[in-house]
């Protein structure tokens, strides 16, 4: 019986832009409108079973507020992952990824994982940033692109998973098992260049 892998995740963006309602559409497959705003961290674990092997989400969902914003080196301090999102009818909230990605790669862990999830997408009639875009920025970061409704569940499940394969012993395996010759350990210095995830 294969073993657990615990997951610490930290989910960080700007306040309002949904995180909680994800996190409990992923982990209570519920929805509450109206949900109140994060002060400082809440946590929720689920387990999730991918492609046969079981991870324990550790989830720590960090307030959006600015006076909040400094302790977020708390919550994303040795996690695997972390998710950040922003809401697809605030193109404000979009703009703000880039200095939440400069900060991870300045200030968190070298090979953490990057997903970064547009949510509200059942709102396509008040939509602010187009998927291409979002997408677009993503593929240049290297990092994790979906796009969710906590209202509707859509993409909620597929962005944990698609987390899940793209843990650093996963992609190793991953790459073990289907033969690949693309793995290449540089024993110089252990350094990686570009974005890790």
């Amino acid at each position: 019986m294969s073993t657990t892998q615990e997951i610490k995740l930290c989910l960080l963006g700007d306040t309002c832009v949904g995180k909680t309602s994800v996190v409990q559409r992923f982990v209570l497959d519920s929805f509450k409108p109206g949900t109140e705003t994060t002060i400082g961290a809440s946590f929720m674990s689920k387990t999730l079973l991918v492609d046969g092997k079981s991870y324990r989400f550790q989830i720590w969902d960090t307030a959006g507020q600015e006076k909040y914003r400094s302790l977020a080196p708390m919550y994303y301090r040795g996690a695997s992952a972390a998710i950040i999102m922003y809401d697809i009818t605030k193109e404000e909230t979009f703009k703000s990824l880039k200095s939440w990605i400069k900060e991870l790669k300045e200030r968190g862990p070298k090979n953490i994982v990057i997903a970064i999830a547009g949510n509200k997408n059942d709102l396509e009639d008040e939509r602010e940033v187009t998927t291409s875009e979002a997408a677009e920025y993503c593929s240049q970061l290297g990092a994790i692109f979906t796009e969710t409704s906590a209202l509707t569940a859509i993409g909620v499940n597929e962005l944990f998973t698609n987390i899940s394969q793209q843990l650093p012993g996963q992609r190793l395996s991953m790459m073990l098992e289907t033969g690949s010759k693309t793995v290449q350990l540089d024993k110089s210095n252990g350094s990686k260049k570009g974005c890790s995830c």
